[in-house]
């Protein structure tokens, strides 16, 4: 009889252990967020969460548009007033708690969000771009549904996503994918890479 009730538990905590998914927001790293930034940035990354959910079962495309689309509502600002450095790669916590970042910030925080969405980050591109309307050099993210396929364009400046053949205003520089880098000739890029990666390691917010 004991070892009945034993395999019963057994087979209930397994049950509970691995029907819950992991979501993206953590209880530990939201009352970090409300401590150091506020019930309202509280309130930013409690919906960002929804959306996560909500966009679970979305294809591919319908995930992309949504998780564009809650980013793409925060404000821009550069790293020169946020951080006092002229190239500063936030983490995802630092750019929704602080509810404002510039083009590295969304198309980090949109890549780890699709990420947890499943989307295989093999499809995610950080890609240097020249923008002739401000003559400037931008990030954005750009998405391969197959590594042939004409990529889509994931922007802070313009919210639509678009086929990169239809973007006329940017000119790709170079992209980089982070799933993908190899170690032993690092750019610039990679080693921006590097450091968050590590902020994100100290939970950094």
């Amino acid at each position: 009889m004991k070892f009945i009730r034993l395999c019963i538990l057994i087979s209930i905590l397994y049950v509970t252990l691995f029907s819950s998914e992991k979501t993206y927001i953590e209880n530990e790293l939201l009352e970090k967020i409300t401590k150091k930034y506020g019930k309202f940035a509280k309130n930013r990354f409690y919906t960002l969460q929804k959306t996560i959910d909500a966009n679970k079962k979305l294809n591919e495309l319908e995930q992309l548009k949504e998780i564009n689309d809650f980013y793409n509502g925060v404000r821009y600002a550069t790293d020169k007033n946020l951080y006092s450095e002229d190239d500063y790669w936030a983490t995802p916590g630092e750019f929704l708690g602080k509810d404002r970042g510039d083009c590295e910030d969304y198309v980090i925080s949109k890549y780890f969000a699709l990420k947890h969405l499943g989307i295989d980050t093999r499809k995610l591109y950080f890609t240097y771009v020249k923008s002739t309307k401000f003559k400037e050099t931008h990030m954005v993210l750009t998405y391969f549904k197959t590594p042939k396929t004409e990529p889509l364009v994931l922007d802070n400046i313009n919210h639509r996503i678009f086929k990169a053949s239809q973007r006329k205003d940017l000119i790709p520089i170079y992209n980089f994918n982070p799933t993908l880098l190899k170690t032993d000739k690092k750019k610039k890029s990679h080693k921006k890479w590097d450091k968050l990666k590590y902020n994100m390691e100290m939970g950094k917010i």
